[in-house]
């Protein structure tokens, strides 16, 4: 059954739908050895050849890790730097991709798989998934502010707001944040919008799944009974 391009690279786990698709772009796609310049090419898995960067692609099983990220380590594939990657840390025999990012300092919550509509799906804004992080500001949160960041502020030029504040010391220089916000940088933009500087940060839940159990550098496979959870899945 033919199915399209974009598609089947997503399932062959080298990146999520909108990865896959800067791909064609780059030209990095084969069909039948002629590149695919075009989004809309159907192919057939079982007779067509489909070659990323020269190398054949099949469709993978799909696997899942949930990863406490440590410090020092990129969400990215390959680095220019040669900083150490987040896909270091996972032992498997699949190739493995990030959904979404993590700053190189920030640490907590991140999930791996091979499986690109799970990804497309987990970090579409229309989904609404939620992140919660544990924030350490360079000086104390005053209330008039923390009221705002609730209400609303103006970010990217739309009205941008946090679902909750809450103060984790007396403080209040340490609060957990919580958002369905996966825009770059989006906890710490809202914060320097007010004038605060984050200097800590951690992602304490990515949606149902959370840090319990893991120690900083760790990681355990996510169950597919836990994948079909997740609505619409």
């Amino acid at each position: 059954m033919k199915t399209r391009l974009n598609k089947f690279l997503s399932e062959c786990g080298i990146g999520s739908r909108r990865k896959v698709e800067k791909f064609i772009k780059e030209g990095r796609i084969e069909v039948n050895n002629k590149i695919a310049m075009e989004f809309s090419v159907t192919v057939d898995p079982e007779t067509d050849v489909v070659k990323f960067d020269g190398e054949v692609l099949r469709r993978e099983k799909k696997v899942y890790y949930l990863l406490y990220k440590p410090k020092g380590f990129i969400t990215s594939l390959k680095d220019e730097k040669n900083r150490r990657l987040v896909t270091e840390l996972v032992k498997t025999n699949h190739r493995i991709f990030p959904v979404g990012r993590l700053d190189y300092n920030t640490t907590g919550v991140l999930i791996l798989t091979n499986d690109g509509e799970f990804s497309n799906y987990f970090l579409h804004p229309s989904n609404r998934i939620v992140r919660e992080y544990v924030v350490s500001l360079d000086k104390p949160l005053e209330e008039k502010d923390r009221n705002k960041l609730i209400s609303g502020i103006f970010l990217d030029g739309k009205k941008s707001i946090f679902l909750d504040l809450k103060y984790l010391k007396k403080s209040q220089r340490i609060v957990k944040a919580t958002t369905n916000e996966g825009r770059n940088h989006f906890v710490k933009r809202m914060f320097q919008q007010l004038e605060y500087k984050v200097v800590e940060l951690e992602r304490i839940r990515f949606g149902p799944f959370d840090l319990r159990g893991l120690k900083i550098g760790e990681y355990r496979i996510i169950p597919e009974t836990e994948i079909r959870k997740i609505a619409n899945m």
